[in-house]
Order: structure tokens, then C-alpha cells, then sequence
């Protein structure tokens, strides 16, 4: 559910994509070596007995140095509030993020 109006709701990008992408709701910048929790304006509703799992997008991490520091992050069942994502800049240079990029993926796991 999108939390602020301006908020994309997550996509699969092809339908064999195991995860969602997740978007930005803020411009920031992530200086190199530093790590930046950024906003996307929704939270979800996972179902019990189930996980959802913060990726970093490949793409990202390969480019630039940015990935999830904390990569997988847990949303858990119970949690509902606003899905905020912590990336770091392993990259030389400073990397800004904008609104409406491509920060991460989700992805929903059953637990066993």
C-alpha cells in the first residue's frame, strides 16, 4: 500500500523475476563510504509464515558500489509499517539516488 501518494508500488520487471523492484521517494546522496537509509513510501502486508527479503539489485552493486548493507533485510509478518531500504556506497565516488529509482528487491519467501 502506498503510504505517500507519489510512492511507486513494487514491480516485477519480467514475469520469471523472482523479486520486486523497489523505488526511491526521496532525492539523496550516499557519500562514498557512508550508508543512507532511504525511503520508498509503502509498506506491506506479509502474510503469516511467510518473509520478505530486501536484495540489492545487481545492476546497482556492479556500476557503482551501492548495495544493501544489511543484504537480506527482513520485513517480517507482523511488521507494517514504511518499507525503508539501508544502502552503502562501497563506491569511490559519491551516488545519488532520485526519486523513482531502483533501489532493491523484494523478495517473498515461505518459512519452513
Amino acid at each position: 500500500m502506498k503510504i505517500k501518494p507519489d510512492a511507486e508500488l513494487p514491480v516485477y520487471a519480467h514475469d520469471t523475476d523472482a523479486g520486486s523492484d523497489l523505488f526511491s521517494i526521496e532525492d539523496i546522496v550516499i557519500p562514498a563510504g557512508k550508508r543512507v537509509v532511504v525511503a520508498t513510501g509503502i509498506a506491506v502486508g506479509i502474510p503469516d509464515g511467510h518473509v520478505g527479503l530486501i536484495h540489492p539489485r545487481s545492476g546497482m552493486a556492479a556500476k557503482s558500489g551501492v548495495t544493501v548493507l544489511n543484504a537480506p533485510g527482513t520485513i517480517d509478518s507482523d511488521y507494517r509499517g514504511v518499507v525503508k531500504v539501508l544502502l552503502f556506497n562501497h563506491g569511490d565516488d559519491d551516488f545519488t539516488v532520485n526519486v523513482g529509482d531502483r533501489i532493491a528487491q523484494m523478495i517473498m519467501e515461505r518459512i519452513v
